[in-house]
Parts: structure tokens; sequence; C-alpha cells
């Protein structure tokens, strides 16, 4: 296996920047995966290690091969797609062995390279079948086989479970996690799903615009968010946020006042200055008595063991949502109360984004 790393890498197509001063190094062994929304340069970094597109500027090492000018093909990686690309003509076994015979190795390792893959991804009985005659699920599992079997130096993956249902892609997620604890192969996922990122990666590159926001691991990334942009795109439910002015010992949010927490009382936010104020649905809680915030309910979610309940603050159209124990059954209509926990409040510059409390 190899390390990756990127110094400083752009791509540019015409007049549109699709990746920034890229720069980042994924250790040997590592899952990394590249998060974001559409548009976000995601699907290019990948594409560019996979030397499918050119860096416009930049250097692209793996291990310590610098591979600018190295084809696609040389790069000793192994990719999977979101649409599987598996040959249609070819048995599963055929499929699986297809590289391995293209780089001519010799047929008794293919035969038992192809048995040991099969029996990792519970294959061995689908040898023979074609891939129309196979399931979603099985489909991408052959197409990581033929992945694994080429025992590349990196594993690239883009967007591969996209395809499936919701109970086939947390089924097959989980598998993905348990094959790369067992093979400790250097890969680099990318999705837009920051469920994926959160239960799959050893650190999350959360990117935006062709920039990077945060590198860290998924409990950094969701506890100590750089951003505004971080904090309301990982987490599910996501951050709330509440536009907010400062009136000097608490904040103003459409007309109710939350007051300011003790640790943040040396802080000397503007009164002119536009904030948000980021609270996570687990954070709020409902009281009996009247507290810092009253909110009217819009919509009850029942979820089993929680109920997801949005809200909307009286006299706006700010919405919150609120997670509950699964026995608080609210209606439509009705009015809550509620306490924020402010030891877990964030403030952000409302045109920046920039996260201004807490500093960490």
């Amino acid at each position: 296996m190899a390390n990756v790393r990127l110094e400083n890498i752009k791509r540019r197509f015409n007049n549109v920047t699709a990746i920034e001063d890229i720069t980042f190094e994924i250790p040997d062994g590592e899952f990394w995966v590249l998060v974001g929304p559409s548009g976000c340069g995601k699907s290019t970094i990948l594409r560019t290690i996979a030397g499918l597109e050119n860096a416009t500027s930049g250097n692209l090492y793996i291990g310590e091969t610098l591979v600018n000018n190295v084809p696609a093909r040389q790069r000793d990686v192994a990719m999977v797609f979101q649409n599987y690309a598996l040959y249609p003509h070819m048995s599963v076994g055929e499929n699986i062995a297809f590289g391995m015979k293209m780089r001519k190795m010799e047929p008794r390792v293919i035969q038992q390279r192809v048995a040991e893959v099969a029996a990792s991804l519970s294959l061995e009985h689908l040898l023979d079948r074609k891939p129309k005659q196979l399931s979603g699920g099985q489909q991408q599992r052959v197409a990581l086989g033929r992945a694994i079997a080429r025992q590349a130096q990196v594993f690239l993956l883009d967007e591969p479970l996209s395809n499936l249902d919701a109970q086939l892609r947390d089924d097959t997620r989980a598998e993905l996690k348990q094959l790369h604890q067992n093979l400790r192969n250097t890969t680099v996922y990318v999705t837009h799903d920051q469920v994926e990122a959160m239960t799959l990666a050893d650190k999350i590159v959360v990117l935006s615009q062709g920039n990077i926001q945060q590198i860290g691991d998924p409990q950094t990334i969701y506890n100590h968010p750089a951003n505004r942009m971080v904090a309301t795109f990982i987490g599910n439910p996501p951050m709330n946020i509440l536009p907010a002015k400062f009136t000097g010992g608490a904040f103003d949010i459409s007309g109710q006042t939350l007051p300011l927490p003790a640790s943040m009382k040396k802080f000397n936010f503007s009164t002119a200055q536009q904030l948000d104020l980021g609270i996570r649905p687990e954070h709020i809680n409902i009281s009996p008595e009247p507290s810092a915030l009253t909110v009217d309910v819009k919509v009850v979610e029942p979820l089993g063991r929680e109920t997801l309940i949005r809200a909307t603050i009286p006299g706006s159209l700010q919405t919150l949502s609120i997670q509950a124990p699964g026995n608080i059954r609210p209606h439509p209509g009705d009015k809550l109360n509620l306490n924020l926990d402010l030891d877990y409040l964030f403030v952000f510059d409302a045109t920046t984004g920039k996260k201004l409390y807490p500093l960490l």
C-alpha cells in the first residue's frame, strides 16, 4: 500500500475553477472520505488521483512517486464507480479476474485470488452468474471484488452506494468498513452523504466550492466544526441556525431574549454585527415552565425511540428542529417552551460564516 499526497492541486476548466489549492496527505492504510454538496470538487479530486483528470497546477504523489505525468493505467490504483461498470458478457468470476488477466498474472494465481476475494465478499455461489442476474447490492460487491483482487496501492470509490436502497446501503456500508479493517488498504471515498462520511472515515475532508473547509476525524468535525458550512452539513438532523442580535448581555432572537452564557461573557460581540447562533437538535430540551425560547410546533415525526419536532419562532419564518424522547408527542399548533444547552451553543458571523465562539 502507499500514502497519497496532494500539494497545492488546482484544476480549472476554461474559466471555471473546480478545485483550488488542495493540500493534504493520506497516510498509508487509512480510509479518508471526501464529502460536500454537489459541485464542491470532491469527484474532481478523486479523478485527479486516478489520473482521469490532469491537475492544472500542483503536485500529486502516490507513495514517494510524483505521478503528475504518469498515465492512469500505470498509477496502480483501483477505482469503483457509482454505476458499477461491470462487463455484462462476463461472469462474476471473470469480472473479478479481469484486471489480473490484463496484467498477465499466472492463471493459477488468478484462480486462487478470485476464490479468496469471492469468499471475503460472500460471492462464492455467484461466480458463474452474469451481472444482469444479480441484485444491485451483489453487483456492487462484484465491483468491489474486482478492485480488491488487483491488490492496488490505493482504492478510490466514487459514491459506490448511491444506487442502493436504504437498507442495502446500510448493510453494504458495514461490509465496506469491515473489509477495510481486514485489508487496511489506503482508501479515498467520495460521497455527498454525511452519514456515510461519519460512519466510514478515519478522516473526513469537508469541501465547498472547490476549497477545503475542514479536515478531521468524525467526532472532531461534529463537535468542533470550523465554520457554519461544516456545522450545518455534518449532522443529521443538521445544526439549527438562529439569526440573532447581540444586545449587550443577551441575544435577541426574533424578539425573544436568550441570556449570554457565563462562559461567553468575556467575548465582546459588536451590537451592529449580524450573528447566527448554532445549536444541534439534541441539545434542545422541552420545558414545562416558561423558558428562554417559545416556539410553535409545525411538524411532528415519530421515529420510535425519539421524536423529531420541527417548529417555528412566533413572528418569524425561522424553523428549528428538536430531537425529543420518543414518548413526547406534541401536536401541530402546540406551543413549546425550550431550554437550550448553552454549553453547546455556537456563534457564527452571519455574513462570512466564520465561527466566533467557541474558539476551539
